[in-house]
Protein backbone atom coordinates (compact mmCIF):
# COMPACT_ATOMS: atom_id res chain seq x y z
CA UNK A 1 0.00 0.00 0.00
CA UNK A 2 1.60 3.78 -0.58
CA UNK A 3 0.82 6.49 1.39
CA UNK A 4 -1.57 8.17 -0.61
CA UNK A 5 -4.30 5.02 0.09
CA UNK A 6 -3.52 5.98 3.66
CA UNK A 7 -3.92 9.52 3.52
CA UNK A 8 -7.95 10.18 3.73
CA UNK A 9 -10.26 13.29 3.77
CA UNK A 10 -9.81 14.03 7.30
CA UNK A 11 -5.36 13.75 7.12
CA UNK A 12 -5.86 16.39 4.56
CA UNK A 13 -8.58 19.02 6.75
CA UNK A 14 -6.20 18.75 9.63
CA UNK A 15 -3.18 20.50 7.39
CA UNK A 16 -5.48 23.01 6.12
CA UNK A 17 -3.88 26.63 5.74
CA UNK A 18 -0.65 24.58 5.77
CA UNK A 19 2.26 24.69 3.28
CA UNK A 20 2.86 22.28 0.48
CA UNK A 21 5.86 21.81 -2.07
CA UNK A 22 5.52 20.21 -5.59
CA UNK A 23 7.86 18.64 -7.89
CA UNK A 24 6.67 18.71 -11.05
CA UNK A 25 9.31 17.17 -14.01
CA UNK A 26 11.04 19.85 -15.84
CA UNK A 27 9.65 22.46 -13.28
CA UNK A 28 11.57 24.40 -10.20
CA UNK A 29 9.48 23.74 -7.21
CA UNK A 30 6.55 25.41 -6.68
CA UNK A 31 5.10 25.93 -3.12
CA UNK A 32 0.99 25.06 -2.20
CA UNK A 33 -0.83 26.17 -0.28
CA UNK A 34 -4.20 23.92 1.16
CA UNK A 35 -6.80 25.92 1.16
CA UNK A 36 -9.82 24.10 1.06
CA UNK A 37 -11.18 20.34 1.63
CA UNK A 38 -14.55 19.42 0.34
CA UNK A 39 -16.82 16.59 -0.83
CA UNK A 40 -18.57 13.95 1.36
CA UNK A 41 -15.34 11.85 2.40
CA UNK A 42 -16.28 8.08 2.53
CA UNK A 43 -20.10 7.19 1.75
CA UNK A 44 -20.79 3.31 2.19
CA UNK A 45 -17.50 1.50 -0.02
CA UNK A 46 -16.83 4.90 -1.54
CA UNK A 47 -14.52 7.35 -0.97
CA UNK A 48 -14.73 11.18 -2.66
CA UNK A 49 -13.32 14.63 -1.59
CA UNK A 50 -11.58 17.19 -3.31
CA UNK A 51 -8.64 19.58 -2.20
CA UNK A 52 -8.27 23.29 -3.42
CA UNK A 53 -4.56 24.47 -3.48
CA UNK A 54 -3.37 28.14 -3.42
CA UNK A 55 0.08 28.45 -5.50
CA UNK A 56 1.84 31.46 -7.05
CA UNK A 57 0.99 33.17 -10.01
CA UNK A 58 4.40 33.79 -11.23
CA UNK A 59 4.96 29.74 -11.34
CA UNK A 60 2.13 27.64 -12.57
CA UNK A 61 1.31 24.45 -14.55
CA UNK A 62 -1.88 23.25 -16.76
CA UNK A 63 -2.16 19.94 -15.13
CA UNK A 64 0.07 17.07 -14.00
CA UNK A 65 1.08 14.16 -11.82
CA UNK A 66 3.44 15.90 -9.19
CA UNK A 67 5.46 14.57 -5.97
CA UNK A 68 4.19 16.51 -3.35
CA UNK A 69 5.77 16.99 -0.10
CA UNK A 70 4.24 17.93 3.33
CA UNK A 71 5.54 17.78 6.83
CA UNK A 72 3.42 16.18 8.37
CA UNK A 73 1.79 14.14 6.05
CA UNK A 74 5.27 13.13 3.88
CA UNK A 75 5.75 12.47 -0.03
CA UNK A 76 3.14 11.05 -2.33
CA UNK A 77 2.64 12.00 -5.96
CA UNK A 78 -0.86 13.71 -7.02
CA UNK A 79 -2.74 14.64 -10.28
CA UNK A 80 -3.26 18.78 -10.22
CA UNK A 81 -5.09 20.53 -12.52
CA UNK A 82 -5.40 24.21 -12.64
CA UNK A 83 -8.76 25.54 -12.60
CA UNK A 84 -8.09 29.47 -12.19
CA UNK A 85 -6.42 32.62 -11.80
CA UNK A 86 -7.21 34.62 -8.98
CA UNK A 87 -5.64 37.81 -8.10
CA UNK A 88 -4.17 36.01 -4.74
CA UNK A 89 -2.44 33.49 -7.13
CA UNK A 90 -3.45 30.60 -8.99
CA UNK A 91 -5.64 27.70 -7.96
CA UNK A 92 -5.30 24.01 -8.53
CA UNK A 93 -7.59 21.09 -7.65
CA UNK A 94 -7.11 17.52 -6.84
CA UNK A 95 -10.04 15.00 -6.87
CA UNK A 96 -10.07 11.56 -4.67
CA UNK A 97 -12.63 8.97 -6.13
CA UNK A 98 -11.93 5.77 -4.88
CA UNK A 99 -13.44 2.43 -3.28
CA UNK A 100 -12.18 1.59 0.79
CA UNK A 101 -12.67 -1.57 2.56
Amino acid sequence: MNLLEELHKESFVEQLNTKFQLIHEGAPLLELELIEVTGPGIAGRQERFYLVFRGPLEMSFDQGMGRVEHEQLGAFDLFLVAIAREPDGMRYEAVFNRFVE
